[in-house]
């Protein structure tokens, strides 16, 4: 399934700096950036129960904010996107 994780991290001291890094870290460990602070995640089922507890291990709930949005294959299709990208579609075969 394709899911989009979006963050927001207080980065007003240095642990939230810190937070910050490994929050995207995780991200990337899971799915590519296509904003500063988005991501789509191709993940199954056990994937995203582990990227999601992991998230909210890192995150300090008093003060950022996550939000994951799960979006099926109707919403995948009506995704536009304007301007550059950077993003692999993980869809379709490489070219070599």
């Amino acid at each position: 399934m394709l899911v989009v994780v979006t963050y927001d991290v207080n980065t007003e001291t240095k642990e939230g700096r810190r937070r910050l890094r490994k929050v995207a870290e995780a991200c990337k460990n899971f799915g590519q950036r296509v904003q500063l602070s988005v991501f789509e995640c191709v993940v199954n089922d056990t994937q995203l129960v582990r990227l999601r507890a992991h998230l909210l291990k890192l995150i300090d709930k008093s003060k950022d904010s996550v939000r994951i949005y799960l979006l099926d294959e109707a919403a995948r299709k009506r995704i536009e996107h304007y301007g550059i990208s950077g993003a692999v579609d993980f869809e379709t075969s490489l070219q070599v």
